[in-house]
């Protein structure tokens, strides 16, 4: 059904009832309800009827008479009133104390650019919390979704499942959930390039095996899957690699209680390199070696994962930094580009980091 046609149908609908619903409409005219939404929105920027949640009311005509006597400060009202209101985009994030903060200020920044507003919500990595904070935001009227599940949807059934159900615009963002949400468009950052770069560069230092420490997270399938691969492109011995399970809030990091076992390593097998996901635990893993007498860079050269305070370490540390802002920024865009067309081709965008060389890793600052 075309465009023109389906306008029509809702406006027929709207003059014999006077209010419609978004979820009747698509179910009459067989269209999803993203179209029904973006029909409602074009023909509320006309003028041709009000927007409410979950649908569209009549616009109440005034007497000509009336509208004459009020002039021509009436009518500019009138064309105020009918301007489209500003989409609003639910944000959805597992914290708000590490890695997203940079994630929302490149969101609200792109929003702002692009006249529409952010609604943000918080889950603390718990798949219950996912779907009560969606809920309540989509109760308030967002007009589509920036979803960070708590858990990646491809290692997460239930996760995969829930997604797939939403039934609006939803843009994965900092989740890479390849084919099984065939709805949802995605942008994340290339994580495992950031690996493969950090091992690279490493390897480019003259270091033949490097060891990959990393507290589990979200993010290490995608690091060890970068890592393993650089490895067999160089021709590296494979070097060890140590995953710790993250610690409690307040506890120790991860590392500190596997320090003798890592110095027997390094020391045993000869490794002279490490990539260490993520900057708190490679901050306090350095703090400890140090401690004990390991030279940083000269008997251990080290490349950190994220970029949160990887420059503020005693002996700053050389970073891969994941392009958070710009990750934030680039799911508005595509989120507004979806409500604004929403027949367009689905995308999913992979954004690569870059590596900040300091001094922990030995090579000079670039």
């Amino acid at each position: 059904m075309l465009a023109e046609e389906r306008h029509g149908a809702i406006l027929r609908e709207l003059s014999r009832k006077g209010s419609v619903k978004v979820a009747d409409l698509a179910a009459g005219l067989g269209v999803s309800a993203v179209t029904i939404r973006h029909d409602v929105r074009e023909l509320a920027g006309r003028g041709l009827l009000l927007r409410v949640h979950g649908g569209a009311v009549s616009v109440p005509e005034a007497p000509q008479r009336e509208r004459e006597r009020e002039g021509p400060a009436a009518g500019e009202q009138a064309r105020e009133r009918a301007r489209p209101e500003p989409y609003v985009l639910g944000m959805l994030v597992p914290q708000t104390a590490y890695y997203f903060p940079a994630v929302i200020r490149g969101a609200q920044e792109a929003a702002h650019e692009l006249g529409v507003r952010i609604t943000l919500a918080v889950s603390r990595y718990d798949l219950g919390e996912d779907r009560r904070q969606v809920a309540q935001l989509r109760a308030s009227g967002v007009d589509g979704l920036l979803l960070t599940p708590s858990d990646n949807p491809t290692l997460s059934p239930a996760t995969e499942q829930w997604v797939n159900q939403l039934d609006m615009p939803v843009v994965l963002v900092e989740r890479q959930a390849g084919w099984s949400i065939p709805k949802a468009e995605q942008v994340a950052t290339d994580h495992a390039y950031g690996a493969y770069l950090a091992t690279c560069h490493l390897a480019g230092l003259g270091h033949r095996q490097v060891a990959l420490l990393a507290c589990e997270s979200r993010t290490t399938p995608w690091i060890r899957q970068g890592h393993e691969l650089a490895q067999r492109s160089l021709g590296l011995r494979e070097g060890p690699v140590r995953m710790f399970p993250r610690a409690a809030p307040g506890a120790p990091a991860a590392m500190d209680e596997h320090v003798d076992d890592l110095l027997g390593v390094f020391r045993d097998e000869g490794v002279r390199a490490a990539l260490v996901h993520n900057d708190m635990d490679a901050l306090s893993l350095v703090r400890q070696l140090r401690s004990r007498g390991v030279s940083i860079p000269e008997d251990l050269a080290i490349v950190t994962y994220d970029d949160e305070v990887a420059a503020l370490a005693d002996i700053p540390l050389t970073a891969v930094s994941p392009p958070k802002e710009e990750v934030g920024a680039a799911a508005v865009r595509m989120l507004v580009a979806r409500l604004n067309d929403p027949d367009r081709p689905l995308h999913v965008q992979l954004l690569r980091p870059r590596l900040r060389i300091r001094a922990s890793c030995g090579a000079p600052p670039g």
